[in-house]
């Protein structure tokens, strides 16, 4: 992964998904949250310009409301994304005050993107957090987004963030190492990919051909986060996310994942 300069990387994005936030019983990892907001605080003390995007407050507003399934209508997760997002940023704001960090909330809707007085707003208030050294932790505004408007998953929103932010790099952390050549969970033999230069219908395949955690919806979107990215030429990491202190490693320049550097026009 010598191609990407990390010594000079000084401004990140962060994607953490619901499988990296909590136990397979679906209750929060407070273990590995705690671990993240460590991780996250170091790099600050840094001076390396901190975004999460965070994934969960549907989960969370669903336990916290006792229901026993995660509501598939829009007012559902509206109404519980209203209640898992406060309940999720007070955790991290417990953790991140643990090393005198501060946070801020900021949910976005993808229609500031298509409006150039709106999308300007928010990039100076993403500016401006990060001259006051406080980590913005994004989410969709899932209470006012539909989803026939919306960014359609946290993969998505975390490219739309790093364009808008103009990040040097992209972490998305989720329940998979990389990506594979093709599925681990049916072929014992798979191998994962270390550097991918460019995307191509044989890749989408790939992506799209896998099945469970590794499939459509996880490794598609994933790509097409990759896609959007690299439209600013921001190179893309997907790795896995059960251990926080992966994101040192990466930043280290260690092969770790699937790094996704888009391959300069010859």
């Amino acid at each position: 992964m010598s191609k990407l300069d990390f010594e000079n990387i000084k401004r990140v994005v962060i994607k953490v998904g619901t499988s990296t936030l909590t136990r397979e019983n679906g209750e929060l990892n407070l273990e590995r949250i705690a671990n993240l907001a460590w991780v996250l605080s170091d790099l600050r003390n840094r001076e390396i310009d901190v975004v999460l995007v965070s994934s969960g407050a549907i989960g969370i507003g669903t336990k916290r409301l006792g229901l026993s399934t995660r509501p598939r209508d829009v007012k559902g997760k509206q109404a519980t994304s209203a209640v898992g997002q406060a309940v999720l940023m007070q955790i991290y704001q417990n953790f991140f005050m643990e090393y005198n960090q501060v946070v801020a909330q900021v949910l976005l809707t993808k229609d500031i993107f298509d409006n150039d007085e709106r999308y300007q707003n928010a990039k100076n208030t993403f500016l401006t957090l990060f001259d006051l050294g406080v980590i913005p932790i994004v989410n969709e505004n899932d209470t006012v987004s539909v989803d026939e408007l919306g960014f359609s998953d946290n993969d998505n929103l975390s490219a739309y963030v790093s364009c808008l932010a103009e990040s040097d790099l992209l972490i998305i952390l989720s329940d998979i190492d990389g990506l594979f050549d093709s599925d681990p969970n049916i072929n014992d033999d798979a191998k994962i990919i270390n550097e991918v230069n460019r995307i191509d219908e044989n890749l989408h395949n790939i992506a799209s051909g896998s099945h469970n955690k590794f499939g459509t919806g996880g490794m598609s979107s994933k790509i097409c986060a990759v896609e959007r990215a690299w439209e600013k030429n921001i190179p893309v990491i997907i790795a896995s996310g059960k251990s926080p202190n992966i994101i040192f490693e990466i930043l280290k320049g260690e092969s770790i994942g699937t790094l996704f550097l888009k391959r300069d026009c010859e």
